[in-house]
């Protein structure tokens, strides 16, 4: 026979489970974002990026052929936990992604090291690329930050809408230099046009 207390703590953990986990299995959370904003509308730097997903770095990488390199350089890129996760999900972003590029200067010398470059301490310059389609009008925006000052979003006649628009792998994101996102890509069907006809 069960017990009058026995039968109330099984009641206690129902209602316990359907405070905690509600209806979630059949109704998805609101996408949500790791970024604030001023009152004026300015990007605040994001400071935990780091905490994020690494997905990759590139070493003194230009998409112009002419650059003359003078300072060597590494580019780490960062992406939020969400939007990760949905794209090994359905090989895309989703709504509120957002991309963060740190970029650090390369040092060779110091300790023990005698050959190759490794990261140095100071964050050379910070951009993010994100996406919000409710906020902007072509969905994605990037900004560049100075500082630990807000950005302003990046006006769009700049050259890296256009440049993304025409070569990223990914809705406009430059996922052929993710290589553990790229096979994903390729496994989904979520490639542009664009980069499988500069890959053909």
């Amino acid at each position: 026979m069960t017990s009058k207390k026995t039968v109330r703590l099984i009641g206690v953990w129902i209602l316990f489970c359907a405070v905690a986990f509600g209806d979630s299995a059949s109704t998805p959370s609101t996408p949500s974002t790791p970024l604030e904003y001023t009152r004026d509308g300015l990007l605040k730097r994001p400071d935990h990026y780091r905490e994020w997903v690494f997905l990759t770095s590139g070493f003194d990488m230009s998409y112009s052929a002419d650059r003359q390199v003078d300072q060597h350089t590494f580019d780490n890129v960062f992406v939020d936990r969400q939007a990760y996760r949905a794209f090994l999900a359905t090989g895309t972003w989703p709504d509120r992604t957002v991309l963060v590029i740190e970029n650090r200067g390369a040092e060779g010398k110091g300790s023990i090291n005698k050959s190759g470059h490794y990261q140095g301490v100071k964050v050379e310059a910070l951009e993010v690329h994100l996406r919000d389609e409710a906020r902007y009008p072509g969905k994605w925006a990037f900004f560049e930050f100075d500082g630990s000052e807000p950005a302003k979003m990046v006006p769009r006649s700049e050259a890296c809408y256009s440049c993304h628009a025409a070569h990223a792998a990914v809705d406009t994101t430059f996922v052929q230099f993710y290589p553990t996102l790229l096979p994903i890509a390729q496994a989904k069907g979520t490639l542009s046009a664009e980069y499988r006809r500069e890959t053909k």
